[in-house]
């Protein structure tokens, strides 16, 4: 009897070690785990302790979903552990930051 389970059609995987990084500024990575067609998009982003983003992060056209995986993010206005999820609504900024280190999980919906 065969028991492998195959996946369905459209389901794809990312091993995140795997992932190309970018560094998108000094010790701020991004790692892209995913793209849909209609631009909605999946990262992993790792910040160096004592990084911060140069200028305000403004969430457009769609919101950000970010999931905290380890490490402590700042927002510009409080610290998130890990374990935390945010949702920043379309049009709203923050300024990233971590005094810790921290590695995220963000998504996407809308591009």
């Amino acid at each position: 009897m065969n028991t492998e389970i195959l996946a369905q059609p459209g389901y794809t995987w990312t091993d995140v070690t795997e992932a190309p990084s970018r560094e998108l500024f000094p010790g701020i990575r991004t790692r892209e785990l995913w793209r849909g067609d209609n631009g909605a998009h999946a990262h992993v982003l790792e910040m160096d302790p004592g990084t911060s983003w140069p200028r305000r992060d403004v969430h457009e056209p769609g919101p950000e979903e970010v999931y905290v995986l380890s490490g402590t993010f700042n927002d510009g206005a409080r610290d998130y552990p890990a374990g935390t999820f945010i949702h920043a609504p379309a049009g709203s900024w923050h300024v990233p930051a971590s005094e810790t280190g921290c590695r995220l999980f963000l998504f996407y919906p809308e591009g």
